[in-house]
C-alpha cells in the first residue's frame, strides 16, 4: 500500500492470477515524467484520474486537460458501486473511502471554467507561427514584426494589436526592407488571413489580459492537498492546433518562471498532456527538438510531464526516452502500424520472465495495464501486469450546476473573468495615424488557499510577477508610458523558452 513517499497505482498480477504486490509511483521520481498509453476505452482516463488523485493527496498541484468532459468528476465524491468495491477488494485497497478533490476549472472560452489568457507578446513569434501554420517567409515577417514592436514600444497584448502592427508594417515595407530585409504585402496579407482563421477558431478568447499567473496553477488547499487544475477541452479539441500550442506555451512558461530545485522529495507541479499526438503532428523538426529540450530540462524545475495518448508511436523517440514512469493499457494489433506500436511498447519495458510482454499488451482487460515506474536510484522496475485501483472520486462528468458552484467558490473567482483592454499597439498606432508628424515620445497614453513559496516573500515566488498579470488599470497606464519610451534592450525581453533556447544547451 502507498505511504507518504509514494502513490498507490494498483496490484500486480502473479502467475496464479492473484493480485498481491502493490505497484507504486515514488514521489521523488514523479518529476522524471511519464507516459500513459492505450486504445480507446481501455482505461487511460481513469488511470490519469487516480494518478492526479495521488499527487493531490501528496500536496502536489496538477494540471490536466478534460478532453471528453468525464474527468470533471474528480471534483466530487465517488459513490459505492459493486464493480468499484470488487476492484478495491481485489487490489487490497483498505480502507476504500470516497472523497472529492480541490479542483479549479479553466476554459480558454470562459464557458466551463475561468478564462485563460496570454498576451501575444508572451506567446512569441515562434509559437504563433506554428499556431497559424506559416511558411518560412511568413515566419520571417512575424519575427520582424515582433522586433519592430520591441524597438518602438508597442505592446502586443491581443489580436487587434498584432493586426494593427502588421498593417503598419505593410505601409512601411520599403523603409523596413532597408533594415531587416524584404517584407512583401503578400506575406503580410497571408498572415492577416491566418489571423482571421485563428480568431474564428477561438484565438480571440485566448489572447489578451488579465494574463494567467502561473502561480495560480500551483495552489494548495487548507488541508494541504494540491489543486487539480482541469482545463475544459471538449470544445477546444475542434481547434487541435490551438490546443497543442497552448499547452506547449504553458510548459515553456513553467520552465521560464520556476526556479531550479534539482530533485525534490516530490514534484512542485505535475502536467498531464492528453491527446499528446496533437503536439507532434506535422510539427517541424526544429519545434520537436525544442519540445525535447523543454521536457529534458524542466525536470530540474520540479515539474513532471506525463503524456497521455493512444500509441507510444505518437511520441518522438527523443521525447519517449525521457519518460521514466509508464502505464501501458491494451493495444490492438490489427494493422501493420498497430503491430509496430505493440512491439515498440513491449521493447521499452524492462522484461519480466513471467510473461510475454508483447502478447500480454493485446490481452489486457479494461482497467488493466502494464506498469513500470522508477525504483530507488532511478532504475526502471520490472514491468508488471497490474490491475489499476479504483478512484476515490466520481467516475464520469459532473452536472452543470455542480460545475457552476465550484467555479463560484474557486480561489481565483473574479480574477480572470473580466477582460482588460489597456492602451497597447492598436491604440498607439491609431494615434500615430491621426497625429502626423507627432514626436515619437508623445504617442503613449497617460478563500483559504495558499500560493507556493519558493523563497522571497509571501507572494509565492522569488521571481517578481509580470506587470501584465497583477497590476491595476492605473498602474498599467503608467507602465505603458515607461515601456513605450524604454530602451530597445529593455524591451527585448525573452518571451518564452521555446523562442529563446540557444542551440545546443
Amino acid at each position: 500500500m502507498a505511504d507518504d513517499a509514494s502513490i498507490f497505482l494498483g496490484a500486480s498480477r502473479k502467475p496464479d492470477d492473484s493480485y498481491q504486490h502493490a505497484e507504486q509511483l515514488l514521489l521523488k521520481y514523479g518529476n522524471r515524467h511519464g507516459l500513459v498509453t492505450g486504445a480507446t476505452g481501455t482505461g487511460k482516463t481513469v488511470s490519469l484520474q487516480i494518478m492526479a488523485e495521488g499527487f493531490s493527496d501528496a500536496g502536489v498541484p496538477v494540471f490536466c486537460a478534460d478532453v471528453k468532459g468525464d474527468l470533471s468528476g474528480i471534483a466530487m465524491k465517488g459513490t459505492a458501486q459493486d464493480f468499484l468495491l470488487k476492484r478495491a477488494a481485489e487490489v487490497k485497497l483498505e480502507p476504500y473511502e470516497f472523497e472529492d478533490f480541490p479542483v479549479i476549472f479553466w476554459d480558454l472560452f470562459g464557458e466551463q471554467g475561468h478564462p485563460i489568457r496570454a498576451t501575444v507578446s508572451e506567446m512569441g513569434p515562434l509559437l504563433l507561427s506554428r499556431l497559424m501554420n506559416l511558411t518560412e517567409a511568413q515566419e520571417g515577417v512575424m519575427n520582424i514584426a515582433f522586433r519592430i514592436a520591441d524597438e518602438e514600444g508597442l505592446l502586443l497584448l491581443d489580436m487587434k494589436d498584432l493586426q494593427a502592427l502588421l498593417a503598419n508594417i505593410a505601409e512601411r515595407a520599403a523603409e523596413i526592407a532597408a533594415r531587416y530585409g524584404n517584407v512583401t504585402k503578400q506575406s503580410v496579407g497571408a498572415i492577416q488571413r491566418s489571423l482571421l482563421i485563428l480568431e474564428q477558431q477561438g484565438g480571440a478568447h485566448f489572447f489578451g489580459e488579465p494574463a494567467l499567473r502561473i502561480m495560480d496553477l500551483m495552489r494548495t488547499s487548507r488541508d494541504g492537498r494540491g489543486a487539480i487544475n482541469v482545463l475544459a477541452a471538449d470544445r477546444l479539441m475542434a481547434s487541435p492546433r490551438l490546443y497543442a500550442t497552448f499547452l506547449l506555451w504553458l510548459m515553456s512558461e513553467l520552465f521560464e518562471q520556476l526556479p531550479e530545485v534539482g530533485d525534490p522529495d516530490k514534484p512542485r507541479l505535475v502536467f498531464f498532456f492528453d491527446e499528446a499526438h496533437l503536439l507532434f503532428d506535422d510539427a517541424p523538426r526544429a519545434l520537436v527538438d525544442r519540445v525535447e529540450q523543454v521536457v529534458r530540462l524542466i525536470r530540474s524545475k520540479g515539474v513532471g510531464v506525463y503524456f497521455v495518448t493512444q500509441s507510444p508511436l505518437d511520441v518522438p523517440e527523443k521525447v519517449l526516452a525521457q519518460l521514466g514512469n509508464r502505464v501501458q493499457h491494451a493495444l490492438r494489433a490489427y494493422t501493420p502500424r498497430e503491430q509496430k506500436a505493440v512491439k515498440t511498447a513491449a521493447e521499452t519495458f524492462r522484461p519480466n520472465p513471467d510473461f510475454d510482454c508483447a502478447r500480454t499488451i493485446t490481452q489486457l482487460g479494461t482497467g488493466e495495464a502494464l506498469v513500470s515506474t522508477l525504483e530507488e536510484k532511478g532504475i526502471p522496475s520490472m514491468v508488471q501486469r497490474t490491475l489499476m485501483r479504483p478512484p476515490f472520486s466520481r467516475i464520469g462528468p459532473i452536472t452543470a450546476e455542480e460545475r457552476r458552484k465550484i467555479i463560484l467558490e474557486s480561489p481565483v473567482a473574479g480574477q480572470y473573468d473580466q477582460p482588460i483592454d489597456r492602451e497597447s499597439a492598436f491604440e498607439l498606432l491609431q494615434k500615430k495615424a491621426a497625429e502626423t508628424q507627432a514626436p515619437a515620445g508623445e504617442q503613449a497614453g497617460g478563500s483559504g488557499w495558499t500560493l507556493p513559496d519558493f523563497g522571497g516573500g509571501k507572494s509565492g515566488g522569488g521571481r517578481a510577477p509580470r506587470p501584465s498579470n497583477r497590476q491595476s488599470v492605473t498602474e498599467a497606464a503608467v507602465k505603458s508610458v515607461v515601456r513605450s519610451v524604454g530602451s530597445s534592450l529593455g524591451r527585448a525581453i525573452v518571451r518564452g523558452i521555446l523562442g529563446s533556447f540557444s542551440k545546443g544547451r
